[in-house]
């Protein structure tokens, strides 16, 4: 009770600010489940704005402002009420998508800035002179925007807004004692300043925020930047709900007093609270994944070379996670459904990533039961694999994907299941395809493969991964 009463009173020096949401939230958002946008900015000023010092700057490897103000890290987590699971969905840096507020499409990563940069000159058109009063208004409207931007991206309605700075962040890393992480390979980046050798470490400060930063000279660049960003905020949570941190005052004051000076929420976020409902978070039900990829590659008319989404795919992959939004009706078929008898299984073979993941949500829209995903061997021809005797609920299947693909039995798959092999020739009914190449023709050339991801095992809480 005294650690709770404490808790409680130090947080009561967060910075909140405008950002359009929250502002009538009650105990828990209505649609059952609260959904927050988590963001990092390469701000050089602390959550009260004001400007970090040479020498903090220095330190951090942060350099000069550039007029500029990117969301270096993007992650939209949904968390059902009861507080039982979480699902945290990265939204790469680079992707390339639409800007409401009339700005058209850019990188997701300067929405933010461009809307900021207008409100900062409107602000200035109107007399406002004052450097603290025009960063919190340019600021609260590129927030903004940043969640309208990600609220069109995925369909879904967010609840909270937390954005932390360089600072926040290497000083909460600090505060915890550190994380572990563990690397395949030797990295040493001048740009990020990582160095690090083979295997695992117990990194904070500086290191950690290397770490995280890096995506110069690594195999798949931005992507494996958005892995190292999920493992490290996976040890980060396994560090902060464990009682080493949650039961010591000391490490617990360290942690607010580091939050405090560097993370804006939206206004009427009653955080403790959010805590208290947190508090059944285990490791093993936090995981992190990534929106599906188009294309790495995609050259934009204006701005350069970008990772390309298609708007229907991605908000297919976010609510097979976090589920309908209020108002939309529950595409699921009826129970009485002969379909519901067989569960799916289904193997991506080819090189398009999340392309099992989407398909399996479309088979269970149809009624039969979700089975798992994974990656398998690359193959040329969709295939259908059933147990033996039971062709009629492969070919049901096959019916429901298209293009007549085979429908054969083998012995390995279990009775009551059926196995769909998707190989290169499968053409999706999301019409990712078609939104891939209208887009390239813009000013691209054939689009480059997508590296596989969204069908690997999940990153949790639970364990250290080794990655790029």
């Amino acid at each position: 009770m005294g650690l709770t009463g404490y808790a409680w009173a130090a947080m009561d020096g967060l910075t909140f600010a405008n950002v359009g949401i929250g502002a009538d939230e009650g105990d828990k958002p209505a649609d059952g489940a609260r959904d927050i946008l988590l963001v990092g900015l390469d701000s050089r000023t602390d959550a009260q704005g004001n400007p970090l010092s040479k020498e903090v700057l220095a330190q951090l490897r942060a350099g000069q402002a550039d007029g500029e103000l990117n969301t270096d890290s993007l992650i939209f987590v949904h968390i059902p009420n009861d507080g039982s699971k979480a699902v945290a969905i990265s939204l790469p840096r680079d992707s390339y998508v639409d800007i409401p507020g009339g700005y058209g499409k850019h990188k997701i990563n300067s929405a933010y800035a461009r809307a900021m940069l207008d409100e900062r000159k409107k602000q200035q058109e109107n007399g406002v002179s004052d450097p603290k009063e025009l960063d919190q208004k340019a600021n609260e409207a590129g927030a903004k925007t940043l969640i309208k931007t990600v609220e069109q991206l995925t369909g879904s309605t967010i609840d909270n807004y937390a954005a932390i700075n360089l600072l926040g962040f290497s000083e909460i890393t600090q505060a915890i004692g550190g994380v572990d992480v563990c690397l395949n390979d030797d990295v040493n980046d001048q740009f990020s300043g990582a160095k690090f050798t083979k295997g695992p470490h117990t990194i904070s400060g500086v290191e950690a925020l290397g770490f995280v930063r890096q995506r110069h000279g690594l195999p798949r660049g931005d992507l494996d930047r958005v892995v190292r960003q999920q493992v490290f905020m996976a040890g980060m949570a396994r560090k902060v709900l464990s009682a080493g941190t949650l039961a010591n005052p000391g490490k617990l004051n360290d942690l607010i007093t580091a939050i405090k000076k560097s993370v804006v929420l939206n206004q009427n976020w009653d955080v403790f609270g959010f805590a208290q409902q947190m508090k059944s978070l285990t490791g093993g039900q936090l995981e992190f994944r990534t929106i599906p990829i188009v294309n790495i590659e995609y050259k934009t008319p204006n701005d350069g070379v970008a990772i390309q989404v298609d708007p229907k795919q991605v908000k297919n992959f976010v609510q097979g996670l976090a589920g309908p939004q209020p108002g939309e009706q529950q595409q699921a078929p009826p129970a009485e459904s002969p379909n519901k008898a067989t569960t799916v299984d289904v193997r991506n073979s080819t090189n398009r990533d999340g392309l099992a993941s989407t398909v399996l949500k479309q088979l269970v829209d149809k009624g039969f039961t979700a089975g798992d995903t994974a990656t398998a061997s690359a193959r040329k021809k969709t295939v259908v694999w059933v147990a033996k005797g039971q062709k009629a609920a492969g070919q049901a299947v096959a019916d429901e994907l298209g293009g007549n693909p085979t429908v054969q039995e083998d012995k390995s798959v279990e009775a009551g299941h059926v196995m769909v092999f998707l190989g290169s020739d499968f053409k999706s009914p999301s019409g990712a395809e078609g939104s891939g190449s209208s887009q390239n023709a813009a000013g691209s050339s054939a689009a480059a493969p997508p590296p596989e991801q969204s069908d690997e095992k999940p990153i949790t809480a639970e364990g250290v991964p080794c990655v790029n």
